[in-house]
């Protein structure tokens, strides 16, 4: 099967719309019209409901996307094992929620193993924490980056780093008595995270911005006021910077990164050697 049409069901699927996603593509719409006419017909079945100002997926489509997600991924993983040289000779795939990857000192981490590990090639995914564990077994990743380690049979967890998050706002001095009127920012940091949040009396109002982000809600709460929890290693240097306030009666919640892989990986040795590099100069707590 042609990779290309793949692609483009699901720029058409994200877009909902075969101009804007020939725009993506820079193709002409009569290009990717003639493309998913092409997956339709190898796949005999019609993938989008095509009415007027409305493109959404059909039964097909919606069963065809986790499978093209999947391809593509293992596509461009194999582009990439086979194009590693001997000066790069073995390819390790970290995976992690998008907001990991916005810690900083995160990137100095991934530095570090790239000039500590000789030979290694990386390649960074960014996956949702619910679909961690299948991604480590179907291989798609080999190491993942989570902050609520699953508990399954066959994976290693090890923890690399704490951490805390913490109330802030743009107010000095700030109480949870005075956070009562301010607008909340909700940072969906998991379900440990959520249940300690509903126990804080002042938080339980509807958010002005829920998001999966850490550094749109850290810009939000600079540019736009309001309170809420971020992790430590993102607003360190806000706080430090007089940007941002740490609520003083607020509590802190304890929290920490964990590493996870297959205990039976191909990779076992380089992954051993790679996980040895220490997480150190990922940001303190304020």
């Amino acid at each position: 099967m042609d990779t290309e049409l793949l692609r483009t069901f699901l720029e058409v699927t994200k877009t909902r719309h075969f101009g804007r996603a020939a725009d993506n593509l820079f193709l002409t719409q009569s290009a990717v019209s003639f493309r998913i006419r092409q997956l339709e017909s190898q796949l005999g079945n019609d993938l989008f409901s095509r009415q007027r100002g409305n493109v959404h997926l059909t039964a097909a489509g919606e069963r065809l996307q986790p499978y093209a997600e999947a391809i593509l991924q293992t596509w461009g993983r194999a582009k990439q094992d086979v194009a590693l040289t001997d000066g790069h000779n073995q390819q390790v795939t970290i995976g992690a929620s998008p907001m990991f990857w916005e810690f900083d000192g995160l990137s100095d981490w991934i530095s570090r193993i790239y000039r500590d590990v000789e030979g290694l090639a990386l390649r960074l995914e960014s996956v949702p924490r619910q679909s961690m564990s299948q991604k480590l077994f179907d291989k798609s990743i080999d190491v993942a980056i989570t902050s609520e380690p699953p508990r399954i049979e066959h994976l290693q967890v090890s923890k690399a780093k704490d951490f805390q998050l913490q109330l802030v706002s743009r107010t000095e001095n700030c109480t949870l008595e005075m956070v009562k009127g301010m607008p909340l920012v909700f940072l969906d940091w998991g379900t440990r995270f959520s249940v300690e949040h509903s126990r804080i009396a002042e938080l339980q109002k509807t958010p002005i911005m829920h998001t999966h982000s850490s550094r749109m809600a850290l810009d939000f709460l600079i540019n736009s006021g309001g309170a809420g929890y971020l992790p430590s290693p993102v607003v360190a240097q806000s706080v430090q910077d007089g940007l941002l306030y740490p609520v003083e009666d607020a509590p802190v919640m304890e929290q920490s990164l964990y590493l996870v892989w297959r205990e039976d990986s191909e990779k076992l040795d380089i992954l051993t050697t790679m996980l040895n590099v220490p997480f150190h100069e990922i940001a303190e707590s304020v």
